[in-house]
């Protein structure tokens, strides 16, 4: 019955508490990425910089980290609800953010505490559409995926812009690196009370389901036989283990990167940039795609709009003319990059809700977030091997990659929950 679908303002509380959550968990991933280099001269002689084990490892971590735990917790997320999934994951952010405060001045202390909050992640992470579907009806879906990716953004950008004024990031000052375990106590204890906010506030779900489709789902096991039994699941899930690999790989080696274009100051302006395009995109896109009611046509626009933002940053140096125009153009190109790929992120993760439903939401989203996971840590472990030797190959596989994406994109056929909810808002014929 129509009447026993309501829809409860304490559907953004849930939101806002699980976006203050997931930025924590972003801030705690890439904590050393801006700083890499002043990093290296702060726990000199703790470890090999010649082994895997080296500062690109603690944000590698996450996604090595990804690959074992994302199946278990979509599992969890859809066998016993959000309150548990997103609950397992505050606590572990909660226990090793402040393990890795108190530690900071330890190589070792804060590797493992990485790999601590390595195993929360996907917890938070993976249950964006499941919040969606249980709290907002389907016209909000989009926008509310949008608003919870956008906390991701937000967690990235505040590491990227925030980090390095917290150390001594030039190397022509004195005492360059210092203040790194000062940084990590200042982020655990933030992290901690953002954890703590998230289990008080994040509720299972309304007394009253916001629309008839949250009421019938499969089980875990069979939602997942059904995903991979879908054309278009398949073609997203390559979309993704290109898109979401690329902005992994450009995440987490964007200090490598800034040092292969000439710039030698730690101050992690083209990861800034990337995601204040994202930060954008993430609002604008998802919205327009709720108000045209449209998915495949924003995921176009993300995936084609990648293109021009790859090759820019991957060619600066080329595109410049020589290394002294190469920063402006690699800033610009990253803005480009981050809003159009970060804003597919959200429109995809709800396309997927719905070209798989009855599948559970989140089992989904694990497989797609699974997906860039595993393309990030290829790309980032083979830009990291011997010294960064091979970054700007890496850049030019980039632009290859963005047009296969681009050619699989208009493969995808509509969502067809989004037409069924068109039909619905335009005007019967008498």
């Amino acid at each position: 019955m129509k009447d026993d679908f309501k829809l409860y303002p304490y559907r953004w509380v849930v939101l806002a508490a699980f976006m203050v959550v997931t930025i924590l968990i972003q801030v705690q991933w890439l904590t050393h990425a801006p700083i890499a280099r002043a990093a290296e001269v702060f726990y000199a002689g703790q470890f090999n910089p010649d082994s895997i084990f080296n500062i690109d490892f603690l944000s590698m971590a996450y996604m090595l980290v990804f690959l074992v735990v994302c199946i278990p917790a979509s599992y969890i997320i859809d066998t016993y609800g959000i309150r548990i999934g997103v609950g397992i994951g505050s606590v572990l952010t909660a226990v090793f953010s402040l393990m890795k405060g108190f530690g900071g001045a330890s190589f070792i202390v804060v590797l493992i505490a990485q790999l601590g909050l390595a195993v929360a992640q996907p917890f938070i992470l993976n249950a964006v559409t499941a919040i969606t579907v249980r709290w907002f009806p389907l016209r909000e879906r989009g926008t509310a995926a949008g608003l919870a990716s956008l906390a991701q953004y937000l967690g990235i950008i505040s590491v990227m812009a925030i980090t390095p004024l917290l150390i001594v990031s030039s190397p022509s000052e004195p005492g360059y690196g210092t203040g790194i375990d000062r940084m990590l106590m200042i982020y655990g204890i933030i992290s901690a009370a953002g954890a703590v906010l998230a289990l008080i506030l994040i509720r299972e779900r309304p007394p009253t389901p916001p629309s008839s489709e949250e009421l019938v789902h499969k089980k875990f096991f069979a939602g997942l036989k059904h995903i991979l039994k879908q054309r278009d699941m398949i073609i997203l899930l390559v979309l993704f283990f290109i898109g979401l690999g690329i902005f992994n790989a450009v995440s987490s080696m964007v200090d490598s990167i800034s040092a292969s274009l000439g710039i030698t100051d730690s101050n992690g302006l083209i990861g800034v940039l990337m995601l204040a395009g994202g930060v954008i995109g993430a609002v604008v896109m998802p919205i327009l795609s709720d108000k045209f009611r449209k998915r495949k046509l924003f995921l176009v626009l993300g995936l084609g709009g990648m293109l021009p933002g790859v090759i820019g940053l991957s060619f600066a140096n080329v595109l410049a003319g020589g290394p002294d125009g190469a920063y402006a153009i690699a800033l610009i190109s990253s803005f480009i990059l981050g809003f159009f790929v970060m804003s597919a992120g959200p429109i995809g993760f709800q396309y997927a809700a719905e070209v798989s439903f009855p599948a559970p939401e989140s089992t989904s989203q694990g497989l797609m977030l699974l997906s860039g996971q595993i393309s990030g840590l290829i790309l980032v472990a083979g830009m990291s091997v011997k010294d960064n030797q091979h970054i700007n190959t890496f850049m030019k596989l980039f632009v290859v990659l963005a047009v296969i994406a681009l050619v699989m994109v208009l493969k995808l056929k509509e969502s067809p929950m989004i037409i069924t909810e068109e039909d619905k808002f335009k005007p019967k014929v008498k």
